[in-house]
C-alpha cells in the first residue's frame, strides 16, 4: 500500500507542483488555487481518506492505496513546488532565453537542479507511509495492518509479536535503502 500510494501520488504531485510553484505556474492566477488544493489534501490525514474510501470501493487494500495517494499527493506537491521555488533563476532564464520550451525548460534547466531534493522528498513520504500503511489495516483497508490487529483481537501474542518485528524490519530496511539513495543523489 505504502509503496502504490506514494508513486500515486507523486504521479498526482507532478503537475500539482508545477502550478503551485510561483516561478513555473503558466498563469499566475492558478498559483492560489493550486495551493489551496494542496493544502485540502494535506489537511485531510490518509486515515480519513482511507476510511472515505473504504465506504466508496469497499474493504481492502485499494482502499488504503487511495488514501495514502490523496494525502501524500497533497504533501509531495507542496514540498516540490517550495524546493522549485527556492531553484537558482539563471539557469532557467539562460535556457528560457535561448529559445527552448516551456517544457524543455523544465526538462532541462529546473529537474537538474531540484531533482535530488525532489527524490529526497518522495523517499521521506515513502518512509512515513510505510509506518502510515500499518495503522490503515485497522480500519479495514488491509495489509499487515489488518493481519496484527486480527491477531490483537485473537489474543495470539506470539503473533503480535512476529508482526511488529517485521513492521520494524520493513521500517528499518526502507530508512536504510532511502539514506543510500540520497547519498547517492547528492
Amino acid at each position: 500500500m505504502a509503496t502504490l500510494g506514494t508513486t500515486a501520488g507523486a504521479m498526482i504531485a507532478a503537475p500539482l507542483c508545477l502550478l503551485a510553484a510561483r516561478n513555473t505556474a503558466p498563469v499566475p492566477m492558478l498559483h492560489a488555487p493550486a495551493r489551496w488544493l494542496l493544502d485540502a489534501l494535506r489537511g485531510i490525514d490518509s486515515f480519513v481518506f482511507a476510511l472515505l474510501f473504504v465506504a466508496a470501493v469497499g474493504l481492502g487494500p485499494f482502499a488504503g492505496v487511495l488514501g495514502i495517494a490523496l494525502h501524500s499527493a497533497g504533501s509531495i506537491a507542496k514540498l516540490w513546488s517550495e524546493a522549485i521555488e527556492t531553484v537558482e533563476r539563471g539557469p532557467i532564464e539562460a535556457a528560457a532565453m535561448s529559445g527552448a520550451g516551456r517544457l524543455r525548460v523544465i526538462v532541462h534547466a529546473l529537474l537538474p537542479d531540484v531533482s535530488p531534493s525532489l527524490a529526497s522528498t518522495m523517499l521521506y513520504v515513502w518512509e512515513f507511509n510505510l509506518r502510515a500503511s500499518t495503522v490503515l489495516g485497522l480500519v479495514g483497508a488491509g495489509g499487515i495492518g489488518q493481519e496484527l490487529k486480527s491477531s490483537i483481537d485473537l489474543l495470539d501474542f506470539p503473533r503480535v509479536f512476529a508482526i511488529l518485528l517485521i513492521i520494524m524490519a520493513m521500517v528499518t530496511m526502507v530508512d536504510q535503502v532511502s539514506s543510500l539513495v540520497r547519498r547517492r543523489l547528492a
